[in-house]
């Protein structure tokens, strides 16, 4: 055998020794990662127990945080939860990048494929960029009792949808987001008369009818929309002021417009340009 023969091989041999170090290596941090995970399940679900006993008692979110060193919102999570169930859920279902392999997964978990990945491999097939640990999270929640994966249906519109159909001209709105705004309004009473409400002052706003605001206030106050009445009564505080700016035609669009042109040229300026060049762009500029 030779001496390059002999090179090669040890080389190989090394090659080896790393791929099978690098598996093991692999293995542990699966295992960690996974015993990691039903630790987080757990602490939830124990904060939860904590936080619902502490307010059945009478206390105070701001009192319970205080009591358990836990951010208020945090708190508010845990007692709007109805079960331990819906917190620890809700952690798992933010894996937004396997959503759109969900209908695939839930197929072939439900036909019996539960090697998480073999379903990783087969849904990388088919597009899917992320990687095999948010698969493993998606999947978990099968594995903890329910077994079942559940048939997956349309995907429900994001806040950030609902808003721009609410906010949005109707006369400017798709025929396909006019037809999705009107099945959530004929589900959800409150958000059908938000909507209304939205409308008529954004009616308000567009034609110049300073005229209808204490009317549009009015009714806000007496819904029971609570940060919409809490608006209304706000713009009591300077009603004239707000009439005034429904009603004439003026506006301090120009000007806000000029400082947002102002500001955009020293943003662009600073550390570069000395004053007399920024003195220019700001008179010459248009």
């Amino acid at each position: 055998m030779t001496g390059e023969e002999l090179t090669l091989g040890a080389v190989l041999a090394r090659l080896e020794e790393r791929e099978r170090e690098i598996t093991a290596q692999a293995e542990t941090t699966r295992e960690q990662i996974t015993q990691l995970t039903t630790q987080l399940d757990e602490l939830g679900r124990e904060q939860h127990g904590a936080a619902h006993e502490l307010w059945e008692q009478g206390m105070s979110k701001a009192a319970i945080g205080r009591k358990l060193g836990l951010h208020q919102a945090t708190i508010r999570k845990l007692v709007s939860a109805r079960s331990a169930d819906d917190v620890v859920a809700k952690s798992l279902q933010r894996v937004h990048i396997v959503d759109p392999y969900v209908g695939h997964l839930h197929r072939r978990w439900n036909e019996g494929v539960r090697n998480a990945t073999q379903l990783y491999r087969e849904i990388q097939q088919l597009g899917y960029p992320g990687g095999e640990l948010a698969v493993q999270r998606h999947l978990r929640r099968y594995r903890t009792g329910r077994g079942h994966a559940p048939a997956v249906g349309p995907k429900p519109p994001s806040v950030r949808d609902a808003t721009a159909w609410i906010m949005t001209n109707p006369e400017h709105l798709r025929d396909e987001d006019a037809d999705k705004l009107h099945r959530l309004r004929e589900r959800d009473a409150e958000l059908d008369r938000l909507t209304g409400h939205v409308r008529k002052f954004a009616t308000m706003m567009t034609g110049l009818h300073g005229d209808r605001l204490e009317d549009w206030i009015a009714d806000a106050e007496q819904d029971t929309l609570a940060p919409l009445a809490s608006f209304a009564r706000n713009l009591r505080r300077d009603l004239d002021a707000v009439r005034n700016g429904l009603t004439l035609p003026y506006s301090s669009g120009a000007v806000e417009g000029n400082v947002n042109r102002l500001k955009m040229l020293k943003r662009q300026m600073f550390g570069r340009a000395n004053l007399d060049l920024l003195r220019k762009r700001v008179l010459l500029a248009r």
